[in-house]
């Protein structure tokens, strides 16, 4: 049976729609994941076993969602050694309070933080973290990385067959 080797934490399932696309990236990159909800305001005693009982399920990297307040990131990292992607939800000021809920941890309590709704660079980051050790994960991102590139290669020539009386190029 495979065991995740990331887990995605998110405050509701209203934050699906936005860690979708980090399930879909750790799909495409065959990354074992787990998803649930747990929330730091709703259900303390569950986030802390969560967060106490992880490693020994293998997650080596967990990826926390939140909106407003936004605290479920960081009181999960409060209680791992693991490293943890805050991902900011946009729920509420553009999500603005969510990205600095996550983003301004206090010392001694990182928190990885990427732009708000950015649940498909939270993916990436964590694959990056386990490419660390796991040469097959570092050969899919590295095609990833070139099949990026290639897809502006092919717009560049797209558009340089657009033509307009003044375009110079």
């Amino acid at each position: 049976m495979m065991k995740p080797r990331v887990s995605i934490i998110m405050g509701s399932v209203s934050d699906l729609p936005i860690l979708e696309k980090a399930a879909k990236v750790l799909n495409d990159f065959e990354i074992p994941f787990e998803m649930q909800a747990l929330s730091a305001h709703r259900t303390p005693a569950e986030v802390e076993d969560f967060a106490k009982n992880a490693p020994s399920k293998g997650v080596e990297v967990i990826i926390a969602a939140a909106g407003m307040a936004a605290h479920l990131p960081g009181v999960i990292a409060s209680m791992t050694t693991l490293p943890v992607i805050g991902v900011p939800i946009n729920s509420s000021l553009d999500g603005i309070d969510a990205l600095l809920s996550i983003v301004q941890m206090p010392p001694g309590v990182p928190v990885a933080t990427v732009g708000v709704n950015a649940g498909m660079n939270a993916a990436l980051l964590s694959a990056q973290i386990l490419a660390l050790k796991d040469e097959a994960i570092q050969k899919k991102l590295s095609d990833y990385k070139v099949n990026l590139k290639n897809k502006i290669v092919k717009a560049n020539q797209d558009l340089a067959a657009v033509k307009y009386p003044f375009k110079t190029n």
